[in-house]
């Protein structure tokens, strides 16, 4: 540890504000890798498993209605599609006031509350006899649940460089698959009792065991899920060394409580970043929602068993995580590839669900269908790793909670079109809605490419403008920093580069 590190330390510790100075170089690079692991160690695995839990929690209904839920709650014509509809359109509502609570309180502590209260949701719908109790426990699960991909976003960019934003976003998101062999196995072991034994009905059973974890999960973020300033399993030394990690992103620190900036947010509805996020997130989800909810009904028109349908979905959960990991091992040792992967991961689905459309219902292509279904995994690449370019390319608090905001407003209402482009009179093929998906992945490409273009267009410019200004490379380099630790946007902060 250097001497000027102490020096800081000891004015840390006597001043009556933590705002001191804090530089990079107040720590070894030993130091900052001993810290790295604590962070990993405490984080990732909590994130896995919250976002695990949410996602199965979200999607559940897909599995319910193997079991009975549409018979037993009397569900008839597009009321079956609406549980999802609703649920996205109560996401959107609480969009802008949670993401406002999430910067202005404290962000372990909003989250782990609003998981409390999903997790309530998802015990009742054990309880649901209805459209009605269905219809309202799920616009209240999707409210609460508005918080926890935006929150992570933010908690990613607070404890985390950027070099190592998409890697480890990628590991929490990687949970959307892997968790859901986990939930596969469970909801096999929960259907095959209900058959063979009766009692409770599969899919009451299945809401009773995800509220329940659910609500342990809850527990454990409010111990220890937060941003640097909000935890308790540091130290006051290790929460300035996670702050002095991150000060080369010129996006600033922890900055929980900052005070709201109107004009960041005028700045960010002017910034072509907004709509790229909102439009990749949208293309997206239409066909995300359509297979959260139909996917298990459309495997099942392949040739499959409702029990079957539960084991065939495992394969695909494995294929994803390994393309997580190996992406995001990839993007972690190779700088700018993020955004040639998210075009390329549109390919695949593109054809799949095509194929998905056009070929028969008939036994012979069975398993051709089936591969066709699992060529659709990689479309969440460019969901995912869009997330991510919020956290490595948007500076200032207020305009990262606006586009962030903004960005999850275009995956729910890409959502809701999702789970409302596949009709209940088009089963069990859902010919349109597959190849609605399918435009939207074609789309989607060149949307990213375009995206692409501008980062490449802006980056260029700034390194026109720094070349002519005459200054050193230090000098600049100190500017950009001390810029972004007072909240300096990346449009305004002329050193500030765009990852790509």
């Amino acid at each position: 540890m250097t001497q000027k590190g102490d020096s800081l330390r000891q004015h840390s510790s006597t001043s009556p504000s933590d705002e001191d100075e804090i530089l990079e170089s107040d720590y070894t690079p030993e130091q900052y890798a001993k810290l790295l692991k604590k962070i990993d160690r405490y984080l990732l695995p909590l994130m896995w498993f919250s976002y695990g839990i949410q996602q199965t929690d979200k999607t559940a209904v897909s599995t319910q209605a193997l079991f009975g839920l549409r018979e037993d709650t009397h569900l008839v014509g597009q009321q079956y599609s609406w549980l999802t509809t609703i649920f996205y359109l109560a996401y959107v509502c609480g969009e802008f006031p949670s993401n406002f609570l999430l910067q202005r309180w404290a962000l372990g502590r909003t989250l782990s509350i609003y998981m409390l209260f999903w997790g309530v949701c998802v015990i009742c719908i054990a309880a649901a006899q209805n459209w009605t109790h269905l219809m309202v426990l799920r616009g209240l699960q999707g409210f609460f649940e508005c918080t926890i991909s935006p929150g992570f976003v933010l908690v990613i960019s607070s404890w985390y460089r950027t070099e190592e934003h998409a890697s480890r976003q990628l590991f929490w998101q990687s949970a959307n698959a892997g968790f859901g062999i986990i939930f596969s196995l469970c909801m096999y072991g929960i259907g095959t009792h209900a058959e063979k034994y009766g009692g409770l009905a599969a899919w009451r059973a299945i809401s009773l065991f995800l509220g329940t974890a659910t609500l342990l999960l809850s527990v454990t973020s409010f111990a220890l899920l937060g941003s640097p300033k909000e935890v308790r399993w540091m130290n006051k030394d290790e929460k300035r060394m996670a702050a002095a990690r991150i000060v080369k992103n010129k996006a600033g620190r922890d900055v929980t409580g900052v005070k709201w900036s109107w004009p960041q947010v005028a700045e960010a509805f002017k910034d072509p970043q907004l709509y790229f996020c909102c439009a990749n997130a949208f293309m997206s989800s239409v066909p995300n929602g359509g297979l959260s909810t139909f996917g298990s009904l459309m495997n099942q028109s392949f040739g499959f068993t409702k029990l079957q349908v539960l084991l065939m979905d495992i394969p695909r959960s494995v294929v994803s995580v390994l393309v997580f990991v190996a992406v995001g091992i990839y993007t972690r040792r190779v700088a700018n590839r993020r955004m040639y992967i998210m075009a390329l991961g549109t390919l695949p689905p593109f054809a799949g669900m095509l194929a998905m459309a056009l070929l028969p219902n008939t036994p012979e292509y069975k398993w051709i269908k089936w591969g066709m279904y699992l060529m659709t995994m990689p479309f969440v690449l460019a969901l995912f790793l869009g997330w991510t370019l919020i956290s490595s390319n948007v500076a200032g608090r207020t305009k990262k909670t606006i586009i962030s905001s903004a960005t999850f407003i275009g995956y729910c209402t890409g959502n809701m079109c999702g789970s409302q482009i596949f009709k209940e009179a088009d089963g069990p093929r859902y010919i349109p809605g597959t190849i609605g998906c399918s435009v939207c992945f074609g789309l989607e490409f060149f949307l990213i490419c375009a995206w692409r273009a501008w980062y490449v267009w802006q980056n260029r410019r700034r390194d026109r403008e720094a070349a002519a200004s005459g200054r050193s490379p230090e000098e600049m380099e100190k500017e950009g920093r001390d810029m972004g630790e007072r909240d300096v946007t990346d449009l305004r902060n002329p050193h500030f580069r765009y990852a790509l």
